[in-house]
């Protein structure tokens, strides 16, 4: 299912980054008295009453202010805005209401989104301070008191966050559509394979690195079934990033991963395979997603005997944590093998989506460790009592076990390639987890 994505919102040094870091559980945000340090948005996952959501830290919103880098933080927070399902409305109760909190709060009210008020730096316990009513005046509705330091308040705000997330809706098929999402650096070639696959000049192509700053959706019906094809921005390392507006083009592509239901991976063949390659790569690993390599500008390559071979076998090498993931060889400007794209698209997504019967689950773990016995720790062997699938896309499956501390990540490899071999899931992450069987002593 697709995250909820709540974006924190509020003028410079209200300590949006020390509650960013708080709901996180790590100091991944930068925390300092200075106004304006967090000047990048920075992406989180947290999880409140087993429901996953993405969080966005942006920088603070100085409403008239005429200093550059203050005016593109404000560009970067409607951004944030834009993209969210619930807007985090922080304000600083030391400061008081403040101008600029109003002239916020008029831009919060103009976005039609759900909005929570929280006010910071209520540092004890007991009555809210007297202080913390003037917030009503901003006509938002519920203020929560919270502390951000002292994690006073976080559940009573979590709580409000997640009474205004969108109904759960399972990832997949709207009107039988596979949502697809073109990803990769700069030009790669998202656009042109964009235009080939939907017959129609949609996307802007051109040769400057960056033309796409939005997410362009596409719905596209043929032979092999109905699609919704997204063009995103191309993700390149924020210190590479010089263009503000580019800053803001990465929440969009992190959207259009998590929306998906098959990531199409472009890498250009003319460049090889880099560094941003690889990250492009893991954050639609990391979510889950069914991943296709297809490697573009196939037409550009001088070929000599072995060409393909070494550059799949580079793949794979580079690749190594996703092979499972098909490479295919296209050519968005002429056409090459698009065709074999559009066939394999819906093989992984068929394969994300696959159910195994329990029974049949389990009569192969007991064959995979018949052949491999499962670790040992001080005499104590790990102990799989049954494994049952417990989701798709992707295919996850639950262990129970008599202690999960027993295991190894090897021995949880072993047993993925087991699931590999004896029913494919090509394609498509798997993911694997242990339960302490109840009852048992760990």
């Amino acid at each position: 299912m697709s995250k909820p994505v709540v974006a924190i919102v509020g003028r410079p040094n209200v300590g949006k980054s020390s509650l960013f870091n708080t709901l996180y559980g790590e100091r991944i945000s930068i925390v300092h008295d200075t106004p304006g340090v967090t000047r990048d948005r920075i992406y989180a996952t947290a999880v409140w009453r087993e429901r996953e959501f993405t969080m966005i830290d942006t920088g603070g919103i100085e409403p008239e202010s005429s200093d550059v880098i203050l005016q593109g933080m404000r560009l970067q927070a409607e951004i944030a805005m834009e993209t969210a399902d619930v807007i985090l409305f922080m304000c600083d109760l030391k400061s008081g209401l403040t101008a600029s909190d109003e002239e916020i709060a008029v831009m919060l009210r103009k976005s039609k989104k759900p909005i929570v008020v929280c006010v910071n730096k209520c540092d004890f316990v007991g009555e809210p301070p007297a202080e913390m009513y003037e917030f009503y005046n901003l006509g938002l509705g519920e203020v929560i008191p919270i502390s951000a330091s002292h994690r006073l308040g976080i559940g009573e705000l979590l709580d409000a966050l997640f009474e205004n997330f969108p109904p759960v809706e399972e990832d997949g098929e709207e009107d039988g559509r596979i949502r697809v999402s073109l990803i990769g650096r700069p030009n790669a070639g998202k656009s042109s394979l964009t235009n080939r696959m939907t017959g129609d000049n949609r996307a802007i192509v051109s040769d400057i690195a960056g033309t796409t700053r939005d997410a362009i959706d596409s719905e596209v019906e043929n032979e092999y079934g109905k699609f919704t094809i997204v063009d995103t921005a191309g993700m390149r390392k924020k210190s590479r990033i010089e263009d503000v507006i580019e800053k803001y083009s990465m929440v969009r592509a992190l959207s259009a991963i998590d929306h998906a239901t098959v990531c199409v991976i472009l890498i250009d063949a003319t460049v090889g395979i880099t560094e941003q390659d690889t990250r492009v790569a893991g954050l639609a690993h990391d979510n889950g997603k069914a991943c296709i390599f297809a490697i573009n500008k196939w037409d550009l390559v001088d070929k000599t005997t072995g060409t393909l071979e070494q550059m799949t076998k580079a793949v794979k090498e580079r690749f190594s944590f996703m092979d499972y993931a098909p490479v295919i060889f296209i050519s968005a400007k002429t056409g090459q093998r698009v065709d074999k794209l559009w066939q394999t698209i819906v093989a992984v997504h068929e394969q994300a989506g696959r159910r195994l019967k329990t029974g049949v689950f389990n009569d192969m773990l007991n064959e995979a460790t018949a052949i491999v016995p499962t670790p040992q720790d001080k005499g104590r062997h790990l102990k799989i009592y049954y494994g049952t699938q417990i989701a798709t896309n992707p295919p996850t499956f639950a262990l129970f076990v008599n202690d999960k501390e027993l295991s190894h990540f090897s021995y949880e490899r072993y047993l993925e390639n087991q699931i590999r071999k004896n029913f494919g899931f090509e394609g498509t992450p798997i993911r694997i987890f242990l339960r302490n069987k109840k009852g048992e002593e760990t």
